[in-house]
């Protein structure tokens, strides 16, 4: 049995695998159009996407709204299948610009979390109503439990009489940020397949209600093949996956970020505590320890992107960190990684990635 393909209303894509969004700079133009042209949807993240602008520093804003511009058509042109999609999480103090930026440059979806995207569809009817036209963007939340996928549904429909084209749920095995408090990481009550389920029956009286389909993708762990399978087999119209992405190719992170990946052992994928406040999984390095044993010290925050950040309490700044890192410059920053990242063992091309997944899923399911 060949992998299914994943439908947003009227677009499709012919394989059921979304590429995360993965910030800062380690999935833009590049990867998300190798991913697009294999069949799935290609994703660009937002977050910091003006870093090499030189006049950000000046006016940031503008700058990540440029970079935004650049990053989308850049990939459009290597596009020659697929779906691109931008991820773009509430908590950027540039979000409502990024959405914006992003519809009137005709994205197929806006995957959005790092907090509930209440008034997304706002900003499509607002940008429809601009240009005079119907956008055809889908606008696909990102959740962590069945209540808030309910909580969505209610009040997009309440208050603009329009449904999720989509969810993403993101269960505590992701790599990055993560919406659980530390003691629910490991808990079994809040692992993936219990949120993926808890969703699913959230959203069925509004797919019922109002006879549209509400595709529920998995992400958060998802490996292999045989990972996709079990997932449709629960009733998920696909799966996200970020980390199986980072060691190709096409990823735009520097080479050294992905070593960082293929040098890692299990011990070395651990949880740490953002600047941001919240728990999030990376790879153990030189820098996490500095942080760890109080060697790193606060500076002024020059980014100002995130509006959760406590940069006056903060021992280091997690954007600059970041940058840093997509750069391959370890020692002055860290990469965030998928609890499953210890497993990946070479650096291939999204192609074989894509066909090794098709594979995989195929002699599961036959």
């Amino acid at each position: 049995m060949a992998l299914p393909n994943l439908k947003f209303g009227e677009l499709t894509a012919k394989l059921p695998i979304i590429q995360g969004g993965m910030g800062v700079g380690i999935s833009l133009s590049g990867l998300a159009s190798a991913v697009a042209n294999e069949g799935g949807v290609g994703v660009i993240a937002t977050s910091m996407i003006g870093m090499r602008d030189p006049h950000r520093a000046k006016d940031p804003e503008a700058a990540d709204r440029r970079g935004l511009i650049d990053e989308i058509r850049k990939a459009r042109a290597k596009m020659t299948d697929g779906l691109l999609g931008v991820n773009i999480m509430c908590a950027l103090t540039n979000y409502g610009d990024m959405v914006r930026t992003s519809i009137r440059e005709r994205v197929d979806v806006i995957i959005s979390g790092a907090g509930l995207p209440l008034d997304l569809p706002g900003y499509l009817r607002d940008v429809s109503d601009e240009l005079r036209e119907e956008m055809r963007t889908k606008l696909v939340p990102i959740v962590s439990s069945g209540r808030a996928a309910g909580i969505l549904c209610r009040k997009w429909f309440n208050k603009f009489g329009y449904l999720p084209d989509g969810f993403v749920v993101e269960g505590p095995k992701a790599g990055g940020h993560l919406g659980f408090k530390a003691e629910q990481i490991d808990d079994p009550d809040y692992q993936l397949e219990i949120l993926v389920t808890e969703v699913i029956e959230a959203i069925t009286p509004f797919r019922e209600q109002h006879q549209k389909d509400i595709p529920v993708i998995a992400a958060g762990g998802v490996y292999t093949g045989e990972d996709i399978a079990r997932f449709l087999e629960m009733g998920a119209s696909g799966v996200q996956m970020g980390t199986r992405f980072v060691a190709t190719h096409e990823c735009d992170a520097d080479e050294r970020f992905k070593r960082a990946y293929i040098d890692a052992k299990k011990e070395d994928v651990t949880i740490i505590k953002s600047p941001v406040g919240m728990p999030g999984r990376a790879l153990k390095n030189s820098f996490l320890d500095a942080v760890a044993t109080g060697l790193k010290h606060p500076k002024k925050c020059v980014h100002k992107c995130l509006h959760s950040c406590a940069e006056d309490q903060s021992p280091y700044c997690i954007a600059q960190a970041l940058v840093n890192a997509y750069k391959g410059k370890l020692k002055n920053g860290f990469a965030f990684a998928g609890a499953n990242a210890y497993l990946v063992d070479k650096i291939v091309s999204v192609r074989e990635l894509m066909n090794s997944l098709k594979d995989e899923f195929e002699r599961f399911r036959k």
